[in-house]
């Protein structure tokens, strides 16, 4: 069995829902008027705010594990004594490829249920990537301390919790492999990412970018936005690939769907506070003790879409540090779902221990630091 949890659907499946999702980017973006003025500008800022920075971060990881040949799974069943710092660091790693190998190793025997503890702690799955790109200063804080969390939840229930849910009878968590090499859309979708990270590093310098190659870049940013948002729809994958691909092809498929969460929750978020009339902040200056509460809650969501609309609430300033902090020790991401499907008992007393200190972190940044990174 590979240390890997299976994420891929079966040959040849359609994904009809994957399409109408496609279908609507497209009808928005197409909209006469404001909507589609407001929709094309804000699948811009997604592409080169965020995902433009997944995919030269997600290229680095798989071109580095290509270049050295690392078996993480490997190195984890031989750690011993450090599982649960690697599992916890596995978690922070951003996205949900670490976390993901910690739960299927556990389930094939190579690692404690504190390492699963600690990877589900420590991660805060695709929000990361939002968070790094957006807001550094805050992912600094948070990361490191989900990091530290993780690791110390992670030896606490090693300590006291000595029963393991490990099934008896476990299905192939074999990764289904792609083609075997880097196809023509995963070399375009590189092609266009480059000029997209030149921008979103040009921007994050506070210097303005307006053209490239002649051309707006707008219709950089919407040809490569639509290009990874065809191959999401069309793929069958659902969120990893096989350390067997490329490492451009995994960039492709992972960036793009990590884009249709994040481009998601932009659109979700503005057309609220611009067509529904209704004021986020103000509604929930009213609730404010019960935000840190809220996030925390979500966490326990599985997925990443729920995740990074939270981090979008935060940079928007609708929510407090408090919320977002409670909700990245809290939540799991996508390592969820291969938790769930492999170990139902582990995946629900790890996402609960998770609970215990990120109500700690969140209520004590409510009360103790108010206005910290807000």
């Amino acid at each position: 069995m590979s240390d890997t949890a299976s994420l891929t659907a079966p040959m040849g499946v359609m994904r009809p829902k994957r399409l109408m999702v496609l279908a609507a980017f497209v009808v928005l973006a197409l909209a006469p008027g404001h909507l589609g003025e407001l929709t094309r500008e804000l699948m811009t800022d997604a592409y080169v705010q965020v995902s433009v920075f997944v995919a030269a971060t997600l290229l680095l990881f798989y071109g580095a594990e290509r270049l050295f040949n690392f078996d993480i799974g490997e190195v984890l069943s031989n750690a011993k004594r450090a599982q649960v710092p690697l599992a916890a660091l596995l978690g922070t790693t951003p996205g949900c490829g670490g976390a993901v190998v910690v739960v299927a190793a556990y389930s094939s025997g190579h690692v404690g249920f504190g390492a699963v503890v600690a990877t589900l702690t420590a991660t805060m799955g695709d929000a990361a990537f939002l968070l790094i790109a957006t807001r550094p200063d805050a992912a600094i804080v948070v990361l490191p301390l989900s990091l530290a969390v993780g690791i110390l939840s992670g030896w606490l229930v090693d300590y006291f919790h000595t029963v393991e849910y490990r099934a008896s009878t476990l299905a192939s968590c074999e990764l289904a492999p792609l083609i075997g090499k880097t196809r023509p859309q995963d070399i375009a979708y590189l092609l266009l990412a480059i000029p997209g990270f030149y921008v979103g590093a040009m921007q994050l310098g506070q210097i303005d970018v307006s053209h490239m190659f002649g051309l707006p870049i707008m219709y950089l940013a919407l040809i490569g936005t639509f290009l990874g948002l065809t191959m999401w729809a069309t793929s069958k994958v659902s969120a990893m690939t096989n350390a067997k691909d490329s490492p451009v092809t995994r960039m492709a498929e992972e960036t793009s769907f990590i884009s249709v969460w994040v481009i998601g929750a932009y659109l979700a978020y503005d057309y609220v506070a611009e067509f529904g009339g209704l004021d986020l902040e103000l509604l929930f200056q009213s609730v404010a003790p019960l935000l840190p509460l809220m996030g925390v809650l979500i966490g326990l969501v599985p997925g990443c879409g729920p995740q990074v609309l939270v981090t979008t609430l935060y940079l928007n300033g609708v929510i407090p540090f408090a919320a977002l902090m409670g909700n990245a020790v809290s939540n799991d991401g996508d390592a969820l779902f291969p938790a769930i499907a492999l170990n139902p008992k582990a995946a629900i007393y790890a996402t609960l221990y998770s609970t215990i200190p990120a109500m700690i972190l969140a209520y004590a940044f409510y009360f103790l630091a108010p206005g910290f990174m807000n």
